[in-house]
């Protein structure tokens, strides 16, 4: 029962820990995308269920909340999916004028397929310019996995502002409500492109890059907060130069002799002791030759020299005496310096991950889902400290993780979005997609080597 509790026990922390630092994450690219004035529609702590505990703020439109599946979160920024097309300006015009339309209509009206249809409709509502309208007298639901039969205006006031953007005033005179014909007083492209300024794909580069960058970010940044100031409340130990003994070992040859911890050691065999330097020192020969010595120790202000006999065999690797370890509490600028070049280190540790000549040996050393599990929860049985150490590892790791230049990682669309500015134009789909996919199949590698790894470490040995 109690390895059954402890494997419960193990994947209950890792889930939650896990779940924790993907929501930072995601947490972080919100807002991001916030600040730059950029739509977002949901921000999830778990993946996307069609179970949800979730609340819609007023204030911003986004939908917040939780779903069962808690090994991950989202968020949902708009304008980061679909395809540009010509007749996104019309279709949008169209659905924004009449209120509500099927996408029939929208192929017939602007003569195209209804599959195009579908994908301008479905490209607007990712944008949260429109939304699909879902008809109970059809048996349609939100949770569907087919598209509706219609799709409708969302809510503006009298600015044009959604529920989404900053500044919106729905409850003022001039506002339409969802599903309700709005005159724009633009044309077609000219809306076309105001509504764009809200999306991801409708700012500048160094915005983008920065919604992308700001989830590692977030995750480096919470674990440099974590460390530091766990090191300034639990302190640094260190082994105090003093000839004060701060233990000593039960059944070994110094408990023989009597010595016990807070004794000062002052002469070994004769060789003066200040420091706990000069012990290990005058120890060092006597261990290695095996003889027995005389030590002359103090305690409550009396002197004493006991003998302290070492087996014949010539065993002894160790009398048993433990040095006096103290603790120090470094100030805010110590501890964030350490910190300092903890972060550098996992960086530098994590980049050679897609050096070749150090791809396996970073591999072998590297832990999945299992091991990450297994890990917090040993932390978490621990201590508070322990945990937080733990947790902050993760979480930078995940940061760093991220910031590499593989799609699907952060870091990968950085590097997309870096090389379409370089050539000025878009990737061609199907070069993003074959980026994508060589990405995700050396995820998928890695994911299995160090699953491997963990399995034969915790369970094979």
């Amino acid at each position: 029962m109690s390895g059954v509790l402890g494997v419960v026990w193990a994947v209950f922390w890792g889930v939650f820990v896990l779940s924790l630092l993907v929501f930072v994450h995601e947490g972080g690219h919100y807002l991001a995308a916030r600040a730059f004035r950029v739509r977002a529609t949901e921000l999830f702590l778990g993946f996307p269920s069609r179970l949800k505990l979730s609340f819609k703020s007023r204030k911003v439109g986004t939908e917040f909340g939780v779903t069962p599946v808690l090994l991950g979160g989202y968020t949902r920024i708009c304008g980061m999916e679909g395809t540009p097309d010509e007749l996104l300006a019309p279709a949008l015009d169209l659905v924004t004028r009449r209120g509500r339309v099927s996408a029939q209509e929208v192929a017939d009206e602007l003569g195209c397929d209804i599959d195009r249809a579908y994908d301008l409709l479905e490209t607007l509502s990712d944008c949260a310019s429109i939304r699909p309208c879902y008809d109970p007298e059809k048996g349609e639901k939100p949770d569907q996995k087919t598209y509706p039969s219609s799709y409708e205006g969302v809510a503006r006031d009298a600015n044009l502002l959604t529920e989404y953007d900053v500044g919106h005033d729905l409850d003022a005179a001039g506002s339409s409500a969802a599903g309700e014909p709005c005159e724009t007083g633009l044309t077609p492209e000219e809306f076309l492109a105001r509504e764009r300024s809200h999306t991801y794909q409708g700012v500048g580069y160094l915005k983008r890059v920065a919604m992308l960058a700001a989830g590692p970010v977030v995750n480096i940044l919470l674990a440099f907060a974590i460390i530091t100031c766990a090191l300034m409340a639990r302190g640094i130990d260190y082994v105090s130069n003093t000839n004060v003994l701060g233990g000593v070992e039960e059944g070994s040859p110094a408990a023989a002799a009597g010595l016990e911890a807070g004794d000062a050691v002052t002469a070994v065999d004769g060789v003066t002791t200040d420091t706990w330097e000069d012990i290990v020192e005058a120890l060092g020969p006597l261990i290695e030759a095996g003889e027995d010595f005389t030590l002359t120790y103090e305690r409550d202000g009396a002197s004493r020299t006991v003998d302290v006999e070492l087996p014949d065999d010539g065993s002894a690797e160790a009398v048993g005496v433990i040095a006096t370890v103290e603790t120090y509490h470094p100030t805010l600028g110590e501890a964030a310096s350490t910190t300092l070049d903890y972060v550098g280190m996992v960086a530098g540790y994590v980049a050679q991950l897609i050096n070749p000549n150090h791809t396996m040996e970073v591999l072998d050393q590297s832990s999945s889902v299992v091991g990450i599990a297994v890990m917090t929860g040993e932390a978490a049985s621990s201590g508070a400290f322990d945990l937080a150490v733990v947790v902050a590892a993760i979480s930078v790791s995940l940061g760093f993780m991220n910031l590499l230049p593989i799609p699907p990682f952060d870091g990968g669309k950085i590097l997309i979005e870096t090389i379409q500015l370089v050539i000025r134009r878009p990737l061609p789909q199907r070069v993003v997609a074959a980026l994508n996919l060589a990405g995700l199949a050396f995820v998928i590698f890695v994911f299995l080597f160090v699953l491997r790894n963990d399995v034969l470490r915790l369970f094979v040995g």
